[in-house]
Formats: structure tokens, C-alpha cells, sequence
């Protein structure tokens, strides 16, 4: 996704914090979708279609975590995969072919703050971490709602806040260092990320649909089991290390430990990583 200030094509993680370089942002999407492939999967398979989707759109796809899904969980489906960032849907493109179903993506280049380009209609709407990040998200909704064949359904999938990592107690030398870099980040990401953290479903009813579900899961990944969460975990916390202006100078300095891959104090070098987060889904259905 490349357009600012909503980011209004975005999927996957929640990195409103500051405004990332589009490789840097593609390999947390990728990473988020690796390390949490058994959480979409279960996600997908929940939702409560009536009949198997022909079409399905997914709004604000990133890199494809959402559409691989769709297509694994649906293998009679199509997937329109729509967002902002060209590289994204380059990328996403490219999976397609590597994994021999570039004949079921279609990938659309918009902005969805914009006026929204003809993307037929399906029976399925996915947006994943996406809905947030609209300048409008009211207006979103009712798009979404008009785009969707009667009777069809809309997937809001949304995240508590971005996942952490380290134990509550780690570094040793600045117990509880990652909570106060989310801490000192979080009033610039309120201002410019307001809907994040929203309850979706009485905006979801707002704008005419019914709300037939909701599921709130509780993520936790243990870094034993996924090679990713190591990978995720120091991605994430650059992150937190661009925008954490505010932090004491202690803080930094021992973020940077942490960053310093060939340092002893590397988080890559921790066995205590895991991977914790929430995701809240939406099932809603056009009347």
C-alpha cells in the first residue's frame, strides 16, 4: 500500500505506527501471514456461507495472506485482490504463479478512499486489518454492502494491536521494554489510525447489513513452533526503533541490543518468543 495518510489499501498486520517502506511493509505481511497460516485458515473455514462463493473480493490484500486462504478454503472460487500499493500486488501476483493458481487471482490497483472500480459481484467480501485504515470507513462499509450479490456476505476480520513478542519480564536489563515502545507510539497511531480498535458491528448494521456472527481469537505462537516468529519479532521491533522518539535513552539503547543480530543479547537469540495478538471477526450478510 502506498498512499497516505489512510493506507486504505492495507492488509494483514497493523503497522499505523509509522509509515513504513514498502519492502519493509511487505515482509511483515508476509511474515504475519506465515506465522499465523493456521489462524486464517481457521478463520475462513468458520465463516458462515450459505453457498459455496464463486467470487470473492478481497479489499486491502497486501501481500496475499487473505487471498491463499480464500482460494485453499473455496478451490471452485475466483479471488479479485484489490489494494493500493502496485508492489503489493506485484508480490502477490507472483505467489499466484509459484503456487499454480494465478488463473483464479485477479489483481485491481485502487485506492478505496477513492471511488471504487467495477469489481463485478461477488458473493464474498474479505477485508482483513483493512477497515481501519479507511478515511471513511462508514462510507467503506456501504460500498462493500452495494458491491456484494443479495444475500452474500462480508468478512471484517480486525486486530486488537499490533502482536507482541517478548515476555513481560524481558530484556532483563528493561523489563517490559516492548510494552512502553507500543506505549510511546500509540498516541501518534490514535491520531492518525482513529478507527483501529473500533466495534465493527453496529457500523456493519449502519450500513445495512445483518450481523449474523461474531468470534474473537485469542493468537498465541509460540516461537518453537514457527522459525517466523523470531523473524516477525525483529521486524516488529525496528519498527517500534523508527518511531520511538519518545523512549528514554535506556530504552533505546537496549532496543538496540536487542537489533544487533550478531550481538549475545539478539532477539533472535531469545527462546522465550511467542507471537501474541487477538483478531476479532465480523459476519455479516447483505438482506
Amino acid at each position: 500500500m502506498n498512499h497516505a495518510p489512510s493506507h486504505a489499501g492495507h492488509h494483514g498486520a497493523d503497522h499505523s505506527h509509522h509509515a513504513p517502506d514498502s519492502d519493509s511493509q511487505a515482509e511483515i505481511l508476509d511474515l504475519d501471514a506465515e506465522a499465523l497460516a493456521e489462524h486464517i485458515a481457521s478463520i475462513t473455514a468458520w465463516l458462515p456461507v450459505e453457498q459455496t462463493p464463486r467470487h470473492i473480493v478481497d479489499l486491502g490484500c497486501g501481500t496475499g495472506a487473505g487471498t491463499f486462504a480464500l482460494l485453499a478454503r473455496f478451490p471452485e472460487a475466483q479471488v479479485t485482490a484489490v489494494d493500493a500499493s502496485a508492489d503489493h500486488l506485484h508480490r502477490l501476483g507472483a505467489k499466484a504463479e509459484e503456487l499454480g493458481t494465478a488463473d483464479r487471482v485477479r489483481t485491481v490497483a485502487a485506492d478505496l478512499d477513492a471511488d471504487w472500480p467495477d469489481l463485478g459481484r461477488p458473493e464474498l467480501v474479505w477485508a482483513s486489518a483493512s477497515m481501519h485504515h479507511m478515511a471513511d470507513p462508514d462510507r467503506a462499509l456501504r460500498m462493500a454492502h452495494d458491491l456484494l450479490a443479495p444475500g452474500g456476505l462480508f468478512a471484517v476480520v480486525e486486530l486488537a494491536g499490533f502482536p507482541r513478542f517478548l515476555p513481560a519480564d524481558a530484556p532483563a536489563d528493561r523489563p517490559g521494554l516492548e510494552e512502553r515502545c507500543h506505549a510511546a507510539l500509540d498516541h501518534q497511531a490514535a491520531e492518525h489510525v482513529p478507527h483501529r480498535g473500533a466495534d465493527w458491528g453496529p457500523k456493519l448494521a449502519a450500513a445495512g447489513f445483518s450481523v449474523e456472527a461474531e468470534r474473537t481469537i485469542s493468537v498465541h505462537v509460540d516461537g518453537s513452533r514457527s522459525p517466523a516468529v523470531g523473524r516477525y519479532a525483529l521486524s516488529s521491533l525496528k519498527r517500534l526503533r523508527a518511531g520511538a522518539q519518545a523512549l528514554t535513552a535506556e530504552d533505546r539503547a537496549s532496543l538496540d541490543h536487542l537489533l544487533d543480530t550478531d550481538g549475545p543479547l539478539s532477539v533472535l537469540r531469545r527462546g522465550d518468543l511467542a507471537l501474541r495478538t487477538e483478531r476479532t471477526v465480523w459476519a455479516a450478510r447483505r438482506a
